[in-house]
């Protein structure tokens, strides 16, 4: 019976999944959407333009279709896609693996603006509404972006340019969740509580070296100091392209018009090399630190020799590479200026700060250090995106070395850095006078003495502020013991005052019932005194005498004493009875029988309720509301 029922219980439907998914991760619909927009404005990017040239290309090679799998394919190289050109004259296929860096720009910037944008709150959830979480947003648009292009290569693939799986699965997400991430991380206010986390993942050697006290101050130096370098070597390179274009002017406008005749060719070369340019200028930068670049197997270029592949294309920014034959001193200084530059760079990033910080000797070379392997890594990246096998045979490896750039820049950072930011602090901290006597412009003994005297001066100076920060604090604490310990002796003589006029009440109180015992007589409160007295009326021969202490301010209370009830006027006229006189009260240690000299036993006081003239009223008024057509008033 159980299997009967879990085959016939009705499954929830796909909608009713989907709906319950929206509602557990609020904006995950909307990131999805996101990651799938930004993919699809990549991909129309390349179509417009791709279907522009074809359009106006008076011999197109192929139809339509072919120019939208030519723009699929484009759009994947610009994510680091390697891609296969299957139709050659030779029949065996070429790779194609040099990725335009500046269209690389393209889709990491629309992915990092749509991750910022999937952050905000879903439409119609009002101005107070939070934003997304963070690993929703990161995942919907990443899983919307990659859906697209996956799709996409499925596309490309049928072309004549065919995209390489392998890369496919490694190039497309690691530039979604990079962009991605950073989009995230952009529009919470870029937190620093991740960070941290990140390092936990490393490995316990990493770790401990990550560790220790201002290590965020150290990384974020390093950080910035790397992408300074970084930025000088990117500028180096461009300028050392510009020169060289110059210089070999001929040479490049003649290729450029070798390539095509039409103005749409041209067009579309110009577009080609200005696409290229940040590639050129990475090869120029690895040329400045030494290793060079390579022009096809076994054809090196770098400053101390320039080895062209014979048979190369012609293409403008090839016509830029010095010609074959032994470096000169010009390539030489050429080489040297650019990361001489950039070291002197990283160094003065990372003296600003210790400065600030009071660093050691040895803190400052490890910064300077540390920001040289950053920079070291990030032109390796550039320098493995930048090149690429062009082909087969000679034009299998085209452009830089990753590892033997990023080797070589470190060890020119290092070299020029670490030097050039020990020499500057040493300068900062003595002064110009030190560098004065450095040069032989002045004395050396007068500059030491000032800057010992200086030293000496903000020593002085750093102790006395400490001494009267710390007398401060002890004032302080000192102030506030006092007003503790007077705040106790107030509450502990608050609390006895109370206690003794509780006493003092409880001794009236037993007093006075004392008294009203002895003389029958209800008593009111004594006013307080400020010494004992005897009671009126007592002299020396009296057998009890009874003393009146001094009671507290507040008075005792006292209940009111109930008189007796007057008797009610009588409407005949009848005059009400004359108030009695009370017989006196009995003494209460009076015998009961009666002995000569002893006044004698008082009667008892009559009840009035009992009293004849009130009982006659009584009935007379009675008698008057009882018969009819009479009242009181006589009506």
């Amino acid at each position: 019976m159980a299997v009967v029922m879990n085959m016939t219980v009705r499954r929830p439907s796909f909608s009713a999944l989907l709906a319950r998914l929206r509602d557990r991760s609020p904006g995950l619909g909307a990131s999805l959407l996101g990651g799938a927009i930004a993919a699809g404005l990549g991909l129309g990017c390349f179509s417009v333009l791709v279907m522009a040239l074809w359009v106006s290309s008076p011999y197109p090679d192929s139809g339509p279709g072919g120019a939208l799998h030519l723009a699929a394919a484009l759009w994947l190289l610009a994510h680091g896609v390697e891609l296969v050109r299957i139709h050659t004259l030779s029949g065996v296929p070429a790779p194609v693996g040099v990725t335009p860096l500046l269209l690389l720009v393209v889709p990491a910037l629309l992915v990092y603006r749509g991750a910022r944008e999937a952050v905000d709150a879903p439409d119609g959830a009002g101005a107070d509404a939070p934003p997304v979480r963070a690993r929703t947003a990161w995942t919907g648009v990443v899983t919307g972006y990659l859906g697209v292009g996956g799709c996409v290569a499925l596309y490309a693939s049928g072309g004549e340019l065919r995209p390489v799986w392998g890369w496919v699965a490694v190039c497309l997400p690691l530039l979604a969740t990079g962009a991605a991430g950073a989009g995230v991380w952009t529009a919470y206010g870029r937190p620093r509580e991740p960070l941290p986390g990140l390092v936990r993942v490393l490995p316990g050697a990493v770790r401990r070296l990550l560790s220790g006290r201002d290590t965020r101050v150290r990384w974020g130096t390093a950080v910035r100091a790397s992408l300074a370098g970084t930025v000088v070597f990117f500028g180096g390179g461009t300028t050392l392209l510009a020169v060289s274009l110059v210089g070999h002017g001929d040479a490049t406008r003649a290729s450029f018009l070798q390539l095509t005749a039409g103005w749409t060719g041209r067009c579309a070369v110009l577009l080609l090399c200005v696409c290229l340019v940040p590639n050129a200028a990475v090869w120029s930068a690895s040329y400045a630190v030494g290793p060079g670049f390579a022009l096809g197997a076994g054809h090196l270029v770098n400053p101390l020799a320039s080895d062209r592949a014979p048979f190369l294309p012609p293409f403008p920014l090839l016509a830029a590479v010095p010609v074959n034959g032994p470096g000169t001193p010009v390539n030489w200084l050429a080489g040297a200026a650019v990361p001489v530059a950039a070291g002197v760079t990283v160094a003065w990033f990372v003296v600003k700060r210790t400065a600030e910080r009071q660093w050691t000797t040895g803190r400052t070379a490890g910064v300077v250090t540390l920001a040289a392997l950053l920079c070291a890594l990030l032109l390796a990246a550039l320098a493995g995106l930048a090149g690429g096998p062009m082909g087969v045979s000679g034009l299998t490896r085209f452009g830089p070395v990753w590892w033997q750039t990023g080797t070589a820049t470190a060890v020119w950072l290092a070299g020029v850095g670490v030097p050039t930011a020990l020499a500057v602090r040493k300068w900062r901290g003595r002064g110009i006078a030190s560098l004065a006597a450095w040069l032989g412009l002045g004395s050396t003994t007068t500059a030491e003495n000032r800057t010992e005297e200086s030293r000496t001066a903000k020593r002085q100076t750093a102790e006395r502020r400490t001494a009267e920060r710390r007398a401060a604090k002890q004032r302080t604490a000192e102030k506030r013991t006092a007003d503790r310990r007077a705040e106790k002796r107030r509450r502990a003589e608050r609390r006895a005052a109370e206690k003794q006029a509780a006493k003092r009440q409880r001794a009236e109180a037993a007093e006075r019932r004392t008294t009203e015992k002895r003389t029958g007589e209800r008593s009111e409160p004594s006013t307080p005194v400020a010494s004992a007295a005897p009671l009126p009326g007592q002299g020396d021969g009296d057998t009890f005498e009874e003393w009146y202490e001094a009671l507290p301010a507040e008075p005792y209370p006292v209940p009111p004493v109930r008189p007796f009830p007057a008797p009610p006027a009588d409407p005949y006229g009848v005059p009400p009875a004359e108030p009695r006189e009370a017989p006196p009260a009995r003494h209460p240690y009076a015998p009961l029988s009666a002995e000569p000299g002893t006044p004698p036993s008082a009667a008892p006081l009559p009840d009035p309720w009992q009293d004849e003239v009130a009982r006659r009223a009584r009935w007379a008024t009675l008698r008057e509301v009882s018969e009819p057509g009479d009242g009181v008033d006589g009506s």
